[in-house]
Protein backbone atom coordinates (compact mmCIF):
# COMPACT_ATOMS: atom_id res chain seq x y z
CA UNK A 1 0.00 0.00 0.00
CA UNK A 2 1.36 3.36 -0.74
CA UNK A 3 0.86 6.81 0.93
CA UNK A 4 1.39 10.06 -1.26
CA UNK A 5 0.94 13.69 0.92
CA UNK A 6 0.71 16.99 -1.15
CA UNK A 7 3.24 19.50 0.36
CA UNK A 8 2.66 22.32 -2.11
CA UNK A 9 0.43 23.47 -5.28
CA UNK A 10 -3.37 23.90 -5.48
CA UNK A 11 -4.03 20.30 -4.00
CA UNK A 12 -1.75 21.06 -0.65
CA UNK A 13 -2.37 19.15 2.80
CA UNK A 14 -4.57 16.18 0.74
CA UNK A 15 -3.56 13.07 1.66
CA UNK A 16 -3.51 9.52 -0.23
CA UNK A 17 -3.43 6.40 1.88
CA UNK A 18 -3.70 2.75 0.75
CA UNK A 19 -3.69 3.53 -2.75
CA UNK A 20 -2.62 -0.26 -4.36
CA UNK A 21 -0.55 -0.02 -7.30
CA UNK A 22 -0.29 0.28 -9.71
CA UNK A 23 -1.73 4.27 -10.08
CA UNK A 24 -1.22 7.14 -12.18
CA UNK A 25 -1.25 10.73 -11.38
CA UNK A 26 -2.68 13.37 -14.07
CA UNK A 27 -4.65 16.42 -14.87
CA UNK A 28 -7.57 14.03 -16.27
CA UNK A 29 -10.18 12.17 -14.65
CA UNK A 30 -9.82 8.79 -14.44
CA UNK A 31 -5.75 9.04 -12.60
CA UNK A 32 -5.61 7.57 -9.04
CA UNK A 33 -4.54 10.96 -7.95
CA UNK A 34 -6.00 13.97 -10.09
CA UNK A 35 -4.08 17.40 -9.61
CA UNK A 36 -5.83 20.57 -10.13
CA UNK A 37 -2.70 21.81 -11.97
CA UNK A 38 -2.14 23.60 -15.43
CA UNK A 39 1.64 22.52 -15.68
CA UNK A 40 0.59 18.71 -14.83
CA UNK A 41 -0.15 16.76 -17.96
CA UNK A 42 -3.23 14.33 -18.49
CA UNK A 43 -1.42 11.36 -17.60
CA UNK A 44 1.97 12.50 -16.21
CA UNK A 45 3.41 9.47 -14.40
CA UNK A 46 2.61 5.87 -13.32
CA UNK A 47 3.77 4.20 -9.98
CA UNK A 48 3.84 0.51 -10.58
CA UNK A 49 5.34 -2.70 -8.19
CA UNK A 50 8.06 -5.00 -9.69
CA UNK A 51 10.46 -7.21 -7.58
CA UNK A 52 9.03 -5.78 -4.54
CA UNK A 53 10.15 -2.56 -6.04
CA UNK A 54 8.29 0.40 -6.73
CA UNK A 55 9.12 1.90 -9.65
CA UNK A 56 8.05 5.45 -10.89
CA UNK A 57 7.63 5.95 -14.17
CA UNK A 58 7.39 9.87 -16.44
CA UNK A 59 4.82 9.20 -18.95
CA UNK A 60 6.59 11.59 -21.36
CA UNK A 61 4.64 14.45 -19.64
CA UNK A 62 5.21 17.69 -21.31
CA UNK A 63 6.82 19.59 -18.16
CA UNK A 64 8.88 16.22 -16.57
CA UNK A 65 9.10 14.81 -13.54
CA UNK A 66 11.76 15.29 -10.78
CA UNK A 67 12.10 13.08 -7.82
CA UNK A 68 14.33 15.16 -5.02
CA UNK A 69 15.20 17.93 -7.40
CA UNK A 70 16.91 15.63 -10.18
CA UNK A 71 14.55 15.12 -13.59
CA UNK A 72 14.15 11.51 -14.25
CA UNK A 73 12.13 9.33 -17.01
CA UNK A 74 12.49 6.20 -14.77
CA UNK A 75 13.40 5.68 -11.00
CA UNK A 76 12.87 3.27 -7.89
CA UNK A 77 11.15 5.13 -5.12
CA UNK A 78 11.89 5.29 -1.72
CA UNK A 79 9.73 6.00 1.71
CA UNK A 80 11.06 10.39 1.85
CA UNK A 81 11.43 10.93 -1.85
CA UNK A 82 10.11 14.19 -2.66
CA UNK A 83 8.20 14.03 -6.13
CA UNK A 84 7.78 17.41 -8.07
CA UNK A 85 5.16 17.03 -10.77
CA UNK A 86 4.08 20.90 -12.85
CA UNK A 87 4.11 22.96 -9.53
CA UNK A 88 2.81 20.05 -6.89
CA UNK A 89 5.36 18.56 -4.51
CA UNK A 90 4.34 15.27 -3.33
CA UNK A 91 6.36 13.33 -0.49
CA UNK A 92 5.97 9.33 -0.84
CA UNK A 93 5.50 7.47 2.71
CA UNK A 94 3.49 8.02 5.56
CA UNK A 95 5.22 9.74 9.13
CA UNK A 96 5.77 6.30 10.20
CA UNK A 97 7.41 5.04 6.88
CA UNK A 98 9.81 7.25 6.78
CA UNK A 99 10.56 7.30 10.29
CA UNK A 100 11.71 3.88 10.25
CA UNK A 101 13.81 4.80 7.10
CA UNK A 102 15.96 6.97 9.20
CA UNK A 103 16.06 4.85 12.03
CA UNK A 104 17.44 2.14 9.77
CA UNK A 105 19.81 4.58 8.21
CA UNK A 106 20.87 5.34 11.77
CA UNK A 107 21.35 2.01 13.19
CA UNK A 108 22.91 0.66 10.18
CA UNK A 109 24.33 2.98 8.03
CA UNK A 110 22.44 1.72 4.68
CA UNK A 111 18.55 2.76 4.10
CA UNK A 112 15.88 -0.07 4.00
CA UNK A 113 14.00 0.01 0.99
CA UNK A 114 10.67 0.00 0.60
CA UNK A 115 8.52 -2.88 -0.26
CA UNK A 116 4.96 -3.04 -1.13
CA UNK A 117 4.09 -5.94 1.38
CA UNK A 118 6.33 -4.25 3.96
CA UNK A 119 3.99 -3.36 6.82
CA UNK A 120 6.20 -0.07 9.07
CA UNK A 121 6.79 -0.57 12.40
CA UNK A 122 7.04 1.58 15.43
CA UNK A 123 10.28 1.94 16.95
CA UNK A 124 10.66 -0.22 20.02
CA UNK A 125 11.76 1.79 23.23
CA UNK A 126 13.08 4.38 21.69
CA UNK A 127 10.85 6.94 20.97
CA UNK A 128 8.07 8.76 22.99
CA UNK A 129 5.73 10.69 20.90
CA UNK A 130 5.86 11.08 17.36
CA UNK A 131 8.34 8.97 15.38
CA UNK A 132 9.23 11.15 13.03
CA UNK A 133 9.78 13.94 15.30
CA UNK A 134 11.76 11.72 16.98
CA UNK A 135 14.08 10.40 14.22
CA UNK A 136 14.67 14.17 12.68
CA UNK A 137 15.67 15.10 16.25
CA UNK A 138 17.48 12.65 17.58
CA UNK A 139 20.95 14.07 16.62
CA UNK A 140 22.48 17.38 16.08
CA UNK A 141 24.29 15.86 12.75
CA UNK A 142 22.73 18.32 9.98
CA UNK A 143 24.37 15.73 7.69
CA UNK A 144 22.49 12.70 9.31
CA UNK A 145 19.33 14.38 9.34
CA UNK A 146 19.96 15.61 5.28
CA UNK A 147 20.47 11.56 4.47
CA UNK A 148 17.30 11.36 3.11
CA UNK A 149 17.44 12.94 0.10
CA UNK A 150 21.55 12.53 -0.57
CA UNK A 151 21.92 10.00 -3.71
CA UNK A 152 21.74 7.00 -2.39
CA UNK A 153 23.95 3.71 -4.08
CA UNK A 154 21.54 1.98 -5.91
CA UNK A 155 21.24 -1.85 -6.00
CA UNK A 156 21.96 -4.33 -8.92
CA UNK A 157 19.22 -5.92 -10.54
CA UNK A 158 17.71 -9.21 -9.20
CA UNK A 159 17.40 -12.45 -11.33
CA UNK A 160 18.87 -11.91 -14.38
CA UNK A 161 19.40 -13.83 -16.98
CA UNK A 162 23.03 -14.93 -18.05
CA UNK A 163 23.15 -12.56 -21.14
CA UNK A 164 21.58 -10.09 -19.49
CA UNK A 165 23.74 -10.14 -16.61
CA UNK A 166 26.57 -10.38 -19.04
CA UNK A 167 25.79 -7.41 -20.88
CA UNK A 168 25.04 -5.07 -17.42
CA UNK A 169 28.76 -6.30 -16.99
CA UNK A 170 30.20 -5.25 -19.93
CA UNK A 171 28.24 -1.66 -19.42
CA UNK A 172 29.28 -0.92 -15.67
CA UNK A 173 33.16 -1.78 -16.91
CA UNK A 174 32.67 0.23 -20.03
CA UNK A 175 31.92 3.10 -17.22
CA UNK A 176 34.33 2.15 -14.82
CA UNK A 177 37.57 2.64 -17.77
CA UNK A 178 36.09 5.84 -18.86
CA UNK A 179 35.66 7.29 -15.26
CA UNK A 180 39.00 6.00 -14.35
CA UNK A 181 40.81 7.01 -17.50
CA UNK A 182 39.39 11.02 -16.58
CA UNK A 183 40.68 10.35 -12.73
CA UNK A 184 44.27 9.04 -14.12
CA UNK A 185 44.52 12.44 -16.09
CA UNK A 186 43.92 15.01 -13.59
CA UNK A 187 46.58 16.74 -11.27
CA UNK A 188 46.52 19.48 -8.89
CA UNK A 189 47.92 22.87 -8.81
CA UNK A 190 50.64 24.42 -7.30
CA UNK A 191 48.37 24.96 -3.59
CA UNK A 192 47.02 21.72 -4.13
CA UNK A 193 43.72 22.96 -2.91
CA UNK A 194 42.35 22.31 -6.15
CA UNK A 195 42.16 19.64 -9.06
CA UNK A 196 42.84 20.33 -12.76
CA UNK A 197 41.79 18.78 -16.27
CA UNK A 198 43.04 19.86 -19.34
CA UNK A 199 40.69 19.88 -22.32
CA UNK A 200 40.61 16.51 -23.64
CA UNK A 201 40.01 14.42 -20.52
CA UNK A 202 37.85 17.61 -19.98
CA UNK A 203 35.60 17.34 -23.02
CA UNK A 204 35.78 13.09 -22.60
CA UNK A 205 33.84 13.96 -19.19
CA UNK A 206 31.34 15.66 -20.65
CA UNK A 207 30.88 13.47 -23.57
CA UNK A 208 30.74 10.64 -20.88
CA UNK A 209 28.03 12.56 -18.83
CA UNK A 210 26.09 12.77 -22.32
CA UNK A 211 26.50 9.14 -23.14
CA UNK A 212 25.25 7.95 -20.00
CA UNK A 213 22.06 10.51 -20.15
CA UNK A 214 21.63 8.80 -23.82
CA UNK A 215 21.86 5.17 -21.85
CA UNK A 216 18.73 6.76 -19.30
CA UNK A 217 16.88 7.51 -21.91
CA UNK A 218 17.29 4.77 -23.80
CA UNK A 219 16.68 2.58 -20.36
CA UNK A 220 13.64 4.23 -19.91
CA UNK A 221 11.64 4.17 -23.04
CA UNK A 222 12.98 1.69 -25.12
CA UNK A 223 11.43 2.67 -28.70
CA UNK A 224 13.36 5.68 -29.05
CA UNK A 225 16.99 6.04 -30.82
Amino acid sequence: MLTLRLLDGADRGRIYENLEPPITIGREEGNTIQLNDERVSRYHVKIQEDNEKLVLTDLESTNGTRVNGEDIQLCILRFGDLLTIGRSVLVFGSREEIAERLANLRKNGTPKNPTVDENSESLEGENQGDPLDYELNWSDDIDLQATLHLLEPPELPERLSPAQAAQLSELLEYLHIRVRNVLHSAHTNEDEEMVEFEMRPWQDLIDFQARIAGYLRLISDPGKE
